[in-house]
């Protein structure tokens, strides 16, 4: 299947589930992919379960003829960022919520080093959540998913240019956000 455009069906084939055929392959080969993206920008592999599933209901609800752009893969990707998104705005976690799926340290001298980087993944969710869709769906297909500026045009049907300065408008709005969550947390 690769990144070509793909075609889902409601015709039953000739001994053939028609569209479940069809769709366990799209699943079978990008599952994995849009599983790692929902649980880069959620930081919980329950959440990003979640959002697997609903990315691929949405999928097979709708039906009778489906075509993506140009990458299947990437039109996935975008799906499970843009929902693990809507998940995060959704739940507006408490913080004790949020530390408990952290990894607990377990050496007193990597300990601080570990809790650092747990406040700092859960300080990055909480900023991605202040922005909004468009410039938090650049950021996670920049640095989550290591999509070039060209890739996030094509994708987002826009240029190269307009995806860059989206991308440094989020960097800027989202450091603001982070400084202010460090100050707040010291």
């Amino acid at each position: 299947m690769g990144d070509h455009a793909i075609t889902l069906t409601n015709e039953p084939r000739a001994g053939d589930a028609g569209q479940a055929a069809s769709f366990d392959e799209l699943y079978s080969e990008h599952h994995r992919k849009v599983l790692l993206a929902a649980y880069r920008v959620t930081g919980s592999m329950q959440d990003a379960e979640d959002v697997l599933q609903a990315v691929f209901l949405r999928l097979l609800k709708r039906g009778d003829r489906l075509r993506y752009a140009e990458s299947t893969s990437a039109y996935l990707c975008k799906s499970a960022i843009n929902g693990s998104l809507d998940l995060l705005r959704a739940r507006k976690r408490t913080q004790t919520e949020t530390l408990f799926e952290e990894t607990i340290p377990s050496q007193t001298g990597a300990a601080e080093s570990d809790t650092q980087q747990a406040e700092q993944r859960r300080h990055l969710r909480q900023a991605l959540q202040t922005l909004e869709q468009r410039p938090a769906e650049v950021f996670a297909l920049r640095v989550f998913e290591d999509f070039s500026n060209a890739e996030i045009a094509q994708l987002l049907d826009t240029s190269s240019n307009h995806v860059a300065v989206i991308y440094h408008k989020a960097r800027t709005q989202l450091q603001n956000v982070l400084s202010e969550l460090q100050e707040e947390s010291q």
